[in-house]
């Protein structure tokens, strides 16, 4: 059940920040005895592998900053961010961590129920950050997406670190980003009321 947690705050993670979960991840088993990926996994702590997510993280961070430009570049991510909950999930669910100890018992005959549930996790909450930020943008004349963009990134570190130390409080999480959600547009609908 921990290893289900994990995966999907890792996926949620990559839901708004297709990049966060795989560089810490990838960071966390290459440099830290916190995480340790299996041989299949291995990939994601390849010196070269990491640059480039390292990389790829710093366009978004930048792009997702710039009105008009964030939301193109929203429409890009829908791709690349529910193959990264895939791959967070995946990974960060067979992965050892202090909270998921044996994760073979839920990987060794549905590998690929990770991975499928990953992309499905992720995809919703892009759908959902898709659907808010040109409401946001519109009503602020772009001046909130800076803002909204950067507590973006916070919580995806922050639901990263969280599925990978206390996964149990992924649960308390969700919760959390719907009514921050729903929160958002009901604010942008009354300033433009």
């Amino acid at each position: 059940m921990i290893e289900v947690l994990t995966g999907a705050g890792l996926a949620m993670s990559a839901g708004l920040n297709a990049y966060v979960p795989l560089l810490v991840l990838g960071l966390a088993s290459r440099f830290t005895e916190f995480v340790a990926l299996p041989a299949q996994w291995a990939w994601l702590e390849n010196e070269w592998v990491l640059g480039i997510v390292g990389l790829l993280l710093l366009i978004e961070v930048i792009a997702d900053k710039v009105p008009v430009v964030d939301s193109i570049n929203d429409w890009i991510q829908t791709i690349v961010r529910p193959t990264a909950g895939g791959l967070a999930f995946g990974s960060g669910a067979s992965a050892e961590t202090v909270a998921v100890t044996d994760p073979a018992q839920f990987l060794e005959q549905n590998q690929w129920v990770p991975i499928v549930s990953g992309v499905v996790i992720a995809l919703v909450v892009h759908l959902a950050k898709l659907a808010v930020r040109p409401v946001v943008n519109a009503v602020t004349a772009g001046v909130a997406a800076p803002v909204v963009s950067t507590l973006e990134d916070v919580t995806s570190v922050t639901l990263t670190v969280l599925a990978l130390v206390l996964p149990v409080l992924v649960i308390v999480a969700v919760p959390l980003l719907v009514w921050f959600a729903i929160a958002t547009v009901r604010r942008a609908r009354a300033r433009r009321a």
